[in-house]
C-alpha cells in the first residue's frame, strides 16, 4: 500500500464494540500523532479504556490531541487528567454559558466525530464513544491513505478555536477538496448551512435513486420539496431512521412531517432491531455523503458538523453494503395507522414544533 494514494484500504463498522477496539488498538500503534474531535465520552468503562489508551500514547512520546464537547460530556477536565499529566493535550469545547447565553451560544454545539492517527488513518462516521450506545448501528469509516491528513489539519484547527463564538470568516467553512473528495465543515449558521445545500443539490441533480439513513428525521420545507419533485421525476427516495430513537421527543415531532412526506412519494422505512445511529446519504449509488450531521433542523443550523462527500469505488462498495444489510431489518411505514394516531399525539407535535431547533 502506497501512503501516496489518496485510499489504500478502507473497512466500515456498524457495531460499536468493534470499532472501539479498532481505534484502541491504532492509538497503542500510534508512533507520532493521534488527534480526536469527539462529541462525547461517557466516563464509565469504554471512555476509561479510551483515555488510558491516549494516556499511554502520551507517555511514549505520541502527540496526543483531545476535543470533546463540553455539553455531550461534560466540562470538567478531571476525566481526563491522566492523558494532560503525561503530556497529552485536551481541551473542551465551548463550555456551558448559563442564564439567556443558554439559548444564544451554549446550544451551538461540536458535533464532529473524527480520529486520525500518524496521517496514515483516519475515522469518520456517526459514533461517540459511550457504553449506553454498544448494541446501536452505526456507521463509522477507518480510512487508511493521505485523506487521513486533511482530518488531521482541521482538528488540529478547530482545537485551537475551540472558544469561537462567531464563525464569519470563509476559513471556517471553506469546502476542502483533496484528490477528488470534497470535506465540508458546517458552524451555527441560519444562512450558509453548507451540509444542507450539498442534500438539497444532490437530491435535484438525482436521476435514479437517493438513500438517506439517519437518526433523526426532521427536513425543512426545501428537503421536504426536493424529494417530493425527485420523486415526480422519477426518483426513487428512500429514508430509514430508527422506529425509536434515543430522544423520545424528536421522534413525536418526526410523526408530524411522516405522513405528508410519504403522501409525496418518499420510501419511508423503520429500523427495528434496535436504535439506527448511523449518518450517511447516497445518490444514483454513486455519490456517498458520510459524516456527523443528522438529517434535522438542529444540525443544520446550529452544530458543527463535518461530511465527506465522494464518489471513490473503495468507498462506495463498504456503503453498499452497509446498505444492503440495513434493508434486509426494516418495515414500512404505515400511513393508515398514522392517520388513526390519537388526537393528545397530534396536539404534543404541534406544541413541540417551536421547539424543533433545539432538539
Amino acid at each position: 500500500m502506497s501512503s501516496r494514494e489518496v485510499v489504500s484500504d478502507v473497512r466500515s463498522f456498524s457495531s460499536n464494540l468493534e470499532l472501539y477496539n479498532s481505534i484502541i488498538a491504532d492509538i497503542r500503534s500510534a508512533k507520532k500523532s493521534v488527534h480526536v474531535e469527539i462529541y462525547r465520552i461517557t466516563k464509565e468503562t469504554v471512555g476509561g479504556l479510551f483515555c488510558d489508551a491516549l494516556a499511554n500514547a502520551a507517555k511514549k512520546g505520541t502527540r496526543v490531541m483531545l476535543l470533546f464537547d463540553a455539553w455531550g460530556t461534560g466540562s470538567s477536565l478531571s476525566f481526563f487528567q491522566k492523558i494532560i499529566t503525561n503530556g497529552g493535550q485536551v481541551r473542551a469545547f465551548n463550555t456551558i454559558r448559563l442564564g439567556t447565553k443558554m439559548f444564544t451560544q451554549s446550544h451551538r454545539r461540536n458535533h464532529r466525530k473524527i480520529v486520525t492517527i500518524d496521517d496514515k488513518i483516519c475515522y469518520i462516521g456517526s459514533a461517540n464513544i459511550s457504553y449506553y450506545s454498544l448494541s446501536w448501528r452505526e456507521l463509522t469509516l477507518r480510512i487508511e491513505g493521505a485523506l487521513a491528513k486533511p482530518f488531521r489539519h482541521i482538528t488540529e484547527f478547530d482545537y485551537r478555536t475551540y472558544k469561537k463564538y462567531a464563525y464569519t470568516r470563509k476559513v471556517f467553512t471553506r469546502t476542502i477538496r483533496f484528490r477528488g473528495f470534497e470535506i465540508l465543515r458546517d458552524v451555527p449558521s441560519i444562512h450558509k448551512q453548507r451540509v444542507m445545500r450539498k442534500y438539497l443539490h444532490l437530491i435535484k441533480t438525482a436521476q435514479n435513486s437517493v438513500y438517506i439513513e439517519t437518526p433523526y428525521f426532521l427536513p425543512g420545507f426545501r428537503l421536504r420539496k426536493a424529494m417530493a419533485d425527485a420523486v415526480k421525476r422519477g426518483v426513487l427516495v428512500t429514508v430509514i431512521t430508527p422506529k425509536n430513537s434515543d430522544v423520545g421527543m424528536v421522534d413525536t415531532l418526526r410523526n408530524r412531517y411522516l405522513g405528508l412526506v410519504y403522501k409525496s412519494g418518499v420510501n419511508l422505512l423503520f429500523y427495528f432491531p434496535t436504535n439506527l445511529h448511523s449518518k450517511v446519504f447516497i445518490a444514483d449509488d454513486n455519490t456517498f455523503c458520510i459524516g456527523s450531521s443528522n438529517f434535522d433542523y438542529r444540525s443544520f443550523r446550529y452544530m458543527h458538523e463535518i461530511l465527506l462527500v465522494g464518489k471513490h469505488q473503495k468507498i462506495k462498495e463498504v456503503l453498499l453494503k452497509h446498505k444492503e444489510e440495513t434493508l434486509q431489518n426494516v418495515h414500512e411505514f404505515n400511513y393508515e395507522f398514522w392517520k388513526k394516531r390519537p388526537l393528545i399525539e397530534k396536539f404534543i407535535e404541534i406544541m413541540l414544533i417551536p421547539f424543533r431547533y433545539f432538539f
